[in-house]
């Protein structure tokens, strides 16, 4: 360890330059208008790893934004690690909200600000940075597969074939993903579960244009009034989800993981504080983490119709609709859930409007066994690097590639997450702890270690 420490101490300044690098890419993938600053991102960053002498790589293009593709391999008899990351990044707004320019990288107080410094440019870069140590060092103990999308935040939508149709350069025995959170700065932290995901639009229309109110009122339906009325019904007043057959298959947690929770617990009140909440909210019989992390939720998302603009129009709205999200919990599936919503939605549904529903993302949730032997792995390494042994967590979001990657190809995958919730991943003034950046490059090295001597 004391090998690395000293590299990565000699070419500190080097890799936050280097990061500061990638962070000005505006690698906005949901808007068309950056695509040539989205390839221009990933074409960095294999120009980047070209300087690693990987045994292979390719920039892989999609129907969408290019997938980078890298493979260092020591021997055919070697373990295989199969590391992921994005390099897409959300959209800045509101650009007032920063304090300084978004794709401008500002070092402030210990933290790198940026778009895309926690999420995900500066947790995947510490791995880069991992493999340049090892590498550099002659130390890289297994083969290691670096897969780097830009595609993630607007859900992954060509990686799923990627994977179908490239499996013999995929082939791996663990993979490694940090897009996850440390529960407390200074407390490592490895997540063993995530939420699923189910994310619908729907769209209820009353006329075929929008009417004048002091005409039509009365005569026609409002499609705000009747959305609200939809989604009111979906859920009770402490969050209580009252689709009918929502709860059949959720998987009530065991005894061990509510004592595993109850010892992190965090402070109400702070917690309260810290969001800036009248009081907390929630599903009644379960902590604020067990509802966090255990149980399914329901979410409306936004909501569009009618006048909003400046002053008064006394419209009556031919159409209203609203994106709503619930985060789904084992053994609940993706589309099972959808199923149901939508019956349970059009039967809310008076006959004075037609109700549409489209499914825009979905996911399903994962828990990665406790026993994992590249989890014990994680867990080594991280202590090493923090002193500390890491708290085993759930998350309450979704990283569909997960299910993917165990799905597919049935490896464990190992979730180290390298940043802090707090960090303003989507938000204003988003940044990343240099502190754990650098943590992160030690423990993904480590990692990598003590992964190929157990496999030995």
């Amino acid at each position: 360890m004391q090998e690395l420490e000293t590299y990565v101490a000699q070419h500190r300044e080097r890799f936050l330059s280097e990061l500061m690098s990638l962070l000005r890419f505006p690698s906005i993938s949901t808007l068309p208008e950056h695509a040539a600053d989205v390839r221009a991102c990933a074409e960095w960053l294999c120009d980047h790893l070209a300087l690693l002498a990987p045994t292979r790589l390719e920039l892989f293009p999609t129907e969408g934004h290019p997938l980078v593709y890298a493979r260092w391999e020591i021997s055919p008899q070697a373990p295989t690690v199969l590391i992921y990351g994005h390099y897409d990044v959300q959209p800045p707004d509101p650009v007032e909200l920063w304090d300084s320019p978004p794709f401008e990288p500002v070092l402030r107080d210990g933290r790198l600000y940026a778009r895309g410094a926690t999420d995900n440019k500066g947790q995947f870069f510490a791995h880069v940075k991992a493999l340049e140590a090892l590498v550099r060092l002659d130390r890289l103990p297994l083969n290691v597969i670096l897969l780097v999308e830009g595609e993630e935040e607007i859900g992954s939508i060509h990686l799923r074939p990627f994977l179908e149709t490239h499996p013999e350069l995929l082939g791996c025995d663990a993979v490694l993903i940090s897009d996850t959170a440390l529960y407390r700065d200074d407390l490592p932290t490895l997540c063993y579960g995530l939420r699923g995901l189910c994310y619908l639009e729907v769209s209820v229309r009353t006329a075929a244009a929008d009417l004048h109110s002091g005409v039509f009122g009365g005569v026609v339906d409002n499609p705000i009034l009747v959305l609200a009325h939809i989604l009111s019904g979906l859920r009770d007043g402490y969050g209580r989800i009252t689709i009918p057959g929502f709860y059949d298959d959720v998987l009530e947690p065991t005894p061990e993981e509510r004592q595993r929770l109850a010892e992190l617990s965090p402070d109400e009140e702070e917690l309260r504080h810290q969001l800036g909440a009248p009081c907390l909210f929630g599903e009644l019989g379960y902590s604020v983490l067990e509802r966090r992390w255990l149980r399914p939720t329901l979410d409306i998302n936004g909501i569009i119709g009618g006048f909003t603009g400046t002053g008064a129009k006394t419209v009556l709205p031919a159409v209203a609709s609203a994106k709503l999200s619930m985060r789904l919990v084992p053994h609940q599936r993706a589309d099972d859930i959808a199923r149901k919503t939508e019956a349970a939605i059009r039967a809310l549904a008076p006959p004075t409007a037609s109700v549409e529903i489209r499914v825009l993302h979905s996911a399903n949730p994962v828990v990665i066994p406790l026993d994992s032997p590249p989890l014990h792995a994680a867990a080594r390494a991280l202590a090493r690097v923090f002193g500390r042994s890491p708290v085993f967590v759930r998350e309450g979001g979704t990283i569909p590639v997960v299910e993917w990657f165990t799905e597919l190809f049935r490896v464990p995958v190992v979730l180290m997450g390298l940043g802090l919730e707090t960090e303003g991943a989507h938000a204003p003034n988003e940044h990343f702890h240099v502190k754990n950046f650098l943590r992160g490059i030690l423990a993904s090295a480590l990692f990598l270690q003590e992964y190929a001597h157990a496999k030995a």
